[in-house]
């Protein structure tokens, strides 16, 4: 299934070229950039080079190499503080506020957990690796989460001694295995319980996570939520927080939320009624979408607090129940829009296809080893020349890596200058989730670095990996 139904349109006026999607359009001003898809800070200076943070992307390229990640701190900070802000602000009046969790599979790194600890959000985490990041810097365990459909012993263990704030359990069996942990450790365990609501997002199906068919969470229409509630209720280790859904990821509107949240408050209202418990805490999960390309519109913050405060507002109310603390988890919308990739531009060359179309294929020093998300999910990005700005005609080009795959595709249809050559250098904006949370060393290549920037100050946050790092695992 892909990620956009559309069809195709032959773009007239270019000469003969392949396809192109019905969203994208040949632009007037290959040049301009569409602020939705960029950092705050990102624009064309005199020169015609992009800058990010006050600084040529020219200078980055020679300082730190291509390819790279290149993030900009204040952009990723004021939506991170939007989303805050925006929650508090929505449910003062229902809850005392809400709870933010940034989603730590989006983009981790010691910098980035700092950050969002200083701005007051909490942090989901979803692997030891990850709660071992939080942990080390310092971020209070009463402000971290745990997630995961088949955690560790030593996972749960970790969480259980640091004093997490809560595990989120989402399987039966886990249930007992979590309150055996805590019974060895001497502790009482917060969990919450990982409730599959049956709500089908509009997104690709493999980040789609509310269905039934997937390995996530706890039926609500089998009876294993209702099932799992009366278990914990009955196990004096654990300290039942609330109920928790996630619905996908890559939303852009909240009528998903809308059917989730009064699934998840009717089974709620009825662990009122059946244990005479008003459990304190929901959790709506995350998946707000971004804009990648033209074709996205994404909900401001602002409007998504102002939605979902009014559909709890209305479902409590409708069901007679006292409104729970909720938290939330965005992660792609604070992470992504902050960051783009910068690559060198290589090998050029135009390919024949069927009826005398051509397409133009631009190939990049990185490519599925930094970004997989086009290879695995069939997502779409934009992308511009970064280093120069260009009077010449725009031509449909694809841009792919260098790695040994056909399915090696970085951005599959972008309008790009005619004359593009080696040694230019790419942007590809909307980078900064999953990206370098995916990245691999595939064909042996070294993961990029990330470079955050701030008024006129780069600074490496994350290092480029080295051949030596390439193989220090292996035993000689």
């Amino acid at each position: 299934m892909s990620a956009h139904e559309a069809g195709a349109l032959h773009a007239p006026g270019y000469g003969s070229v392949a396809t192109v999607p019905a969203w994208l359009r040949p632009p007037e001003d290959v040049n301009e950039l569409i602020p939705a898809i960029w950092p705050d800070s990102v624009r064309r200076n005199d020169g015609g080079a992009l800058e990010v943070g006050g600084i040529d992307v020219r200078d980055l390229a020679a300082e730190h190499g291509t390819p790279a990640y290149v993030l900009d701190e204040a952009d990723f900070r004021a939506r991170a503080v939007g989303f805050r802000d925006a929650f508090q602000h929505a449910f003062a009046d229902l809850c005392g506020g809400a709870d933010v969790y940034y989603a730590c599979k989006a983009f981790l790194c010691a910098e980035v957990a700092r950050w969002l600890a200083q701005d007051g959000l909490r942090l989901d985490t979803c692997s030891g690796g990850e709660l071992a990041v939080v942990l080390r810097v310092g971020v209070p365990a009463e402000h971290v989460g745990l997630h995961g459909n088949n955690k560790s012993d030593a996972e749960l263990d970790r969480a259980l001694l640091a004093g997490i704030g809560r595990i989120v359990i989402d399987s039966l069996p886990e249930i007992d295995r979590v309150a055996e942990a805590a019974a060895l450790l001497g502790v009482r365990a917060p969990v919450m319980l990982r409730v599959t609501v049956g709500v089908e997002a509009h997104t690709h199906e493999y980040i789609a996570t509310a269905h039934e068919d997937q390995k996530f969470g706890l039926s609500l229409s089998a009876g294993e939520a209702a099932q799992a509630v009366q278990r914990v209720l009955a196990r004096p280790e654990l300290d039942l927080r609330g109920l928790h859904s996630h619905i996908g990821s890559q939303i852009f509107d909240t009528s998903g939320f809308e059917v989730a949240a009064r699934r998840l408050l009717g089974l709620h209202a009825q662990v009122v009624r059946e244990h005479g418990v008003s459990l304190p805490e929901l959790d709506l999960g995350g998946g707000f979408g971004i804009a990648y390309t033209s074709d996205h519109d994404p909900l401001a913050a602002k409007t998504l607090a102002d939605s979902l405060a009014e559909i709890i507002r209305r479902e409590c109310r409708a069901l007679g129940v006292e409104v729970p603390r909720v938290s939330v988890e965005p992660g792609r919308a604070i992470a992504g829009p902050s960051t783009f990739t910068l690559y060198s531009a290589g090998t050029i060359k135009d390919v024949d296809l069927e009826h005398g179309a051509v397409r133009r294929y631009v190939a990049v020093d990185g490519g599925m080893s930094d970004n997989i998300r086009t290879a695995l999910y069939d997502a779409d990005f934009s992308c511009t020349v970064a280093s120069r700005a260009s009077s010449a005609p725009p031509v449909l080009a694809r841009v792919v890596g260098k790695h040994c795959e056909s399915g090696d595709v970085v951005v599959k249809d972008e309008f790009l200058p005619s004359d593009v050559v080696a040694g230019d250098l790419l942007a590809v904006p909307g980078t900064g989730a999953y990206c370098r949370s995916m990245a691999s060393q595939y064909n042996h290549v070294p993961r990029p670095p990330v470079i955050a920037v701030r008024d006129g100050v780069a600074r490496v946050i994350v290092r480029r990996e080295t051949e030596d790092d390439l193989l220090a695992l292996d035993v000689w």
